[in-house]
């Protein structure tokens, strides 16, 4: 593991693993257990905490939960009759990694504080030199990344955020031993985070000022608990645990259609967002500041049941002036209005649409990743990148959703990569590296189709798009076309380099 980097010019040697896994989330864990099941155990994953989960560890504020389904937000071939909930919680997504994680006894093979900085491709020896942050290397001659969208928490530029005098932090960055009982409070952002935390500390905060850019459209959350005899059916007989999956799959598959190709369609869900916010706020005046104007779907569709009525709560105050800086007593608003609290919560989401840096990646050829996804990311199939051989990406660019679990694109692209170890070891070659044709190709495909969905064309600014607008985040489609596009790996494709590393 603590291999130290070879000179350049030195003859091939054999790399200290066969695969390096980077990130211990639904991605790492499904790869992991993948690799397992046809027999390769020469893997390790590399971890940057103490403990699996990705986001559904890192993230522990308050409500923290997901709007997929629970019997359709976990693996197919692992699936779970004990989910307590519609929708899962974060404690228990958390506590469904960590038994996959033991069931499929992949304690061995993780190496935790092992944050990756930089990964660098020997053409001489065919492998890939992993870097962590201990100055620790490791060579491996595939690299399979698990890092997600949603890992890098960001913070706004506000001025005059480092004056403030109170306590702050962000929503991923959720400190527990802060009792906000009694406090003044500002929230700054109202994403997919906020309108989940909002209603848990509302009611014992003294005040609670939510700091508003662009609402966004909110739908009623149907969730309940699981009743037990739901639970022991499901255990049961697991046939009817997967009917339920299937039937769930399918309903929410159809939205695509409306976001999409047929976006006008969105309408008719509008008017059951603006009925929502009817039936919940009393208040004209704060209706309309929750009312979007922008077509549903743009931004991400949030779902929630009791967001609206903590916004309506008399010790609750939305702004929605922009903000011009930050004090050292609170926060002033572009009206001159300054809004003193004792503590700031940034609920401002992540780096999704560059989720490899700070991570430096370099390919063939000096080529650098990052740089030359400056203008943008893209790759083929949103898996691999031409010049950057045996370097495989799960939730790579364009594979994300709008409407539908992102756990089955993750084991979508699993079978992608695995079909590409298969065919490499059939042609005794030593790497595969996608044509930049074909790369370009797919990438036109993607950008003219996703230029013409609600995504990009309905009136808003998202965490979808880059600061030129450009859509590196979402597939355009169903992802039962994308898994049929990348179920298996197309030999014209690819180029396969066929003399193999020394031993």
């Amino acid at each position: 593991m603590n291999a130290p980097f070879k000179p350049a010019g030195q003859a091939p040697s054999k790399p200290d693993v066969d695969v390096a896994i980077l990130g211990s989330g639904f991605s790492g864990l499904g790869m992991a257990i993948a690799l397992l099941k046809d027999g390769r155990d020469d893997f390790v994953i590399l971890e940057k905490a103490q403990g699996v989960g990705g986001t559904w560890r890192d993230n522990t504020y308050p409500g923290c939960a997901c709007d997929i389904p629970s019997h359709l937000y976990s693996f197919s071939f692992e699936p779970n009759p004990e989910w307590s909930r519609v929708y899962p919680t974060q404690p228990e997504i958390r506590a469904y990694l960590d038994r996959v994680a033991d069931k499929y006894d992949l304690r061995p093979y993780l190496r935790f504080g092992r944050t990756v900085t930089d990964i660098s491709f020997d053409e001489a020896g065919g492998f890939w030199r992993v870097t962590s942050d201990d100055g620790q290397v490791l060579t491996a001659r595939v690299v399979v990344s698990g890092m997600g969208g949603l890992s890098r928490p960001i913070l706004p530029n506000i001025k005059g955020m480092d004056r403030f005098k109170g306590k702050t932090f962000h929503s991923a960055w959720w400190d527990h031993d802060y009792d906000l009982t009694g406090k003044a409070v500002a929230v700054i952002g109202t994403g997919a985070s906020a309108i989940q935390f909002v209603p848990q500390i509302a009611p014992k905060v003294k005040s609670l000022t939510v700091f508003q850019r662009t609402p966004s459209w909110v739908m009623p959350k149907k969730d309940r608990e699981r009743h037990g005899w739901e639970r022991a059916l499901f255990r049961a007989a697991p046939v009817f645990q997967k009917l339920l999956r299937g039937l769930t799959y399918t309903r929410l598959e159809l939205l695509a259609t409306a976001l999409v190709w047929r976006t006008d369609s969105m309408a008719k869900f509008e008017k059951l967002g603006r009925q929502f916010i009817e039936a919940t706020i009393p208040d004209p005046v704060l209706r309309q500041k929750v009312t979007p104007t922008y077509r549903m779907g743009c931004k991400r569709i949030l779902i929630s049941n009791d967001y609206y009525p903590a916004l309506a709560r008399p010790n609750v105050d939305l702004v929605t002036e922009g903000i011009a800086e930050i004090t050292a007593k609170g926060v002033r608003t572009t009206d001159g209005v300054e809004h003193a609290v004792d503590v700031i919560v940034y609920g401002t989401g992540f780096a999704a649409t560059d989720a490899l840096s700070p991570t430096q990646v370099h390919g063939r050829g000096g080529r650098h990743l990052n740089a030359e996804w400056e203008a943008g990311a893209q790759a083929y199939l949103g898996v691999t990148v031409s010049g950057y051989p045996n370097f495989f990406m799960l939730m790579g660019p364009n594979t994300g959703l709008g409407h539908n679990s992102i756990v089955y694109m993750i084991e979508s692209q699993i079978r992608h990569v695995m079909d590409g170890l298969r065919r490499m070891d059939a042609a005794g070659a030593a790497w595969m590296d996608p044509k930049r044709d074909a790369q370009n190709a797919f990438n036109a495909f993607v950008q003219d189709r996703v230029g013409k969905t609600v995504w990009n064309a309905g009136g808003c600014k998202s965490w979808y798009l880059t600061e030129d607008g450009r859509n590196t985040t979402i597939w355009p489609g169903f992802t039962f076309d994308y898994r049929r596009r990348v179920k298996a790996v197309d030999p014209a494709a690819y180029d396969m380099e066929r003399v193999k590393a020394e031993a």
